[in-house]
């Protein structure tokens, strides 16, 4: 089968071969556990900073490899992808949360939490969705209020990714309630301050062995020390990181799409109906023949988006397309999966199954495909 141009070398390989041991050995066997625990084990996270599958962008003095490079975060997500593991919530932690505190963070606040991000012993979310404000963050009504040497943090947060074992949670909050966008800021909240809370970890459609969890904040004094760049300016920061966020998703997508292929052929070349493998009838042939070239498309038109992003040219428009177009492809290619599986597809002991349900949240997370959609009809000139 046909195979689109690679982006990686040598050393990328190398790593890759390592990564795929590691899941092969620390994530595939246990994962039906953690699927009925809701959430996966501390170990898991203490074995993936050790073997140094977390934060590849963080400096060395911090404990991290110090590379600048987005193809490394993409086989992370890919080697996960191929065992069919959702639960690891390392994608979110390392491509999308701790790149905050890289480039915002005091040297102070690096010192304190990059070696224990590095290393697992500490675990990272990010709280922005509310109750009552999802992709439109500007509605945010989570308060913090100046006291001096402290803020006094109020609200509740929602849908928080690895918001049950995280240790450090970058909270989007306002502190200025006439500022518009101009008076939200981000503050960190850390692991046994008073008045924060975990709610229930929720019961989701898919991603069994991810946490997600209500965070709730009752008066909760977070020092100045806190604040992770300047008051006011969370926003920017927000924009400035989603492109690398949206990129990310979508490297997931582009895996999971390769992964829901490879289980169809599998499946077409073993199972048999009529006294012939399922794949020799025409229409299947032909459900694989568009399943195969979707999957290279998608990879190709992914990998550009991760060398540009690499490059600093991954602007926020082309972040969306990413985003929308290879999670909407997701969905597509994975719902025929489970066509072409038939009354096994909607068996849950099926992988087939496990990737339908899981595979839902992608066109939501990170930003709906409508507000993708919205964000690249603007940079039209409309």
């Amino acid at each position: 089968m046909a195979q689109p141009t690679s982006i990686y070398e040598q050393e990328h390989e190398d790593f890759r071969a390592m990564a795929r041991t590691f899941m092969e050995k620390e994530v595939a066997p246990h994962m039906e556990q953690w699927e009925k625990d809701g959430q996966v084990s501390r170990e898991l996270w203490l074995k993936a900073g050790e073997q140094g599958l977390l934060c590849f962008d963080v400096p060395e003095e911090f404990g991290g490899m110090g590379v600048q490079d987005f193809r490394y975060n993409a086989i992370v997500s890919e080697e996960l992808s191929r065992v069919g593991a959702s639960g690891p919530g390392f994608p979110v932690h390392t491509d999308i949360i701790v790149p905050y505190i890289t480039s915002l963070g005091t040297e102070e606040q690096k010192q304190r939490w990059l070696p224990g991000l590095v290393s697992g012993e500490l675990i990272s979310a990010i709280a922005m969705t509310e109750p009552g404000a999802g992709s439109d963050l500007q509605g945010v009504k989570t308060s913090a209020v100046d006291k001096g040497d402290h803020y006094v943090l109020n609200g509740s947060k929602t849908f928080i990714s690895n918001g049950i074992m995280s240790d450090v949670v970058i909270v989007v909050c306002r502190t200025d309630p006439d500022a518009g966008h101009m008076g939200i800021s981000l503050l960190v909240v850390e692991r046994g301050m008073a008045g924060f809370e975990r709610g229930r970890n929720l019961d989701k459609m898919g991603l069994k062995a991810q946490d997600t969890a209500e965070l709730s904040f009752d008066n909760v004094e977070v020092p100045k020390a806190n604040l992770l760049g300047k008051e006011g300016e969370g926003f920017i920061y927000l924009m400035q990181n989603l492109p690398q966020e949206r990129i990310s998703i979508g490297v997931q997508a582009v895996a999971a799409i390769e992964h829901v292929l490879d289980l169809c052929l599998g499946y077409a070349k073993e199972r048999e109906a009529f006294g012939k493998p399922i794949g020799k009838f025409q229409h299947n042939r032909f459900v694989l023949a568009e399943m195969a070239t979707e999957a290279y498309v998608a990879r190709t038109f992914i990998n550009d988006c991760v060398l540009k992003l690499n490059a600093g040219q991954a602007d926020p428009s082309l972040a969306s397309m990413a985003k929308w177009w290879t999670t909407e492809l997701q969905a597509k290619v994975v719902d025929a999966g489970v066509q072409l599986h038939g009354g096994y597809g909607y068996m849950t002991e099926y992988p087939i199954s496990r990737a339908y349900t899981d595979s839902r949240i992608s066109r939501i997370y990170g930003g709906t495909t409508e507000i993708q959609k919205e964000i690249i009809g603007r940079s039209l000139g409309f």
